[in-house]
């Protein structure tokens, strides 16, 4: 999962969580994540999940873009933090926060065979020495 919060722009301070790939970011009404400010193309960019670069941002030919101030013209590698101009619009790219699943089960699991190894221990002294 991954973030892009709105730094400047129409929609400054939101936070836009992805949650599927490819994330398409523009001004058309289709696009994912959708930027209606000065110097936005209808399909100005798209972010991808790859398996060996991790992800990937592509943008449409002539389009401008930068990432951490670097003019980008092929698709460029992402890395947290990173911060994309497309337009007038500057955008933060995070790493999203981690889902924490329940855990009682597994930890009463645990407890529950600390518990009876321990008895166990216990009966095993008392038995030897009888």
């Amino acid at each position: 999962m991954i973030q892009l919060q709105v730094i400047t722009g129409k929609k400054a301070g939101t936070r836009w969580v992805a949650r599927r790939f490819p994330v398409r970011v523009g001004r058309d009404p289709a696009s994912d994540l959708r930027l209606e400010d000065d110097g936005v193309w209808d399909r100005h960019c798209e972010l991808n999940s790859d398996v060996t670069q991790g992800i990937l941002l592509s943008l449409q030919p002539n389009a401008l873009l930068t990432v951490n101030q670097e003019k980008v013209l092929t698709p460029h590698h992402l890395r947290n933090g990173d911060s994309i101009e497309l337009g007038s619009v500057r955008l933060r790219f995070w790493l999203g926060d981690p889902v924490l699943r329940g855990s009682r089960i597994r930890e009463g699991f645990v407890w529950t065979l600390i518990v009876a190894i321990c008895l166990g221990q216990v009966a095993l002294v008392y038995w030897l020495l009888r």
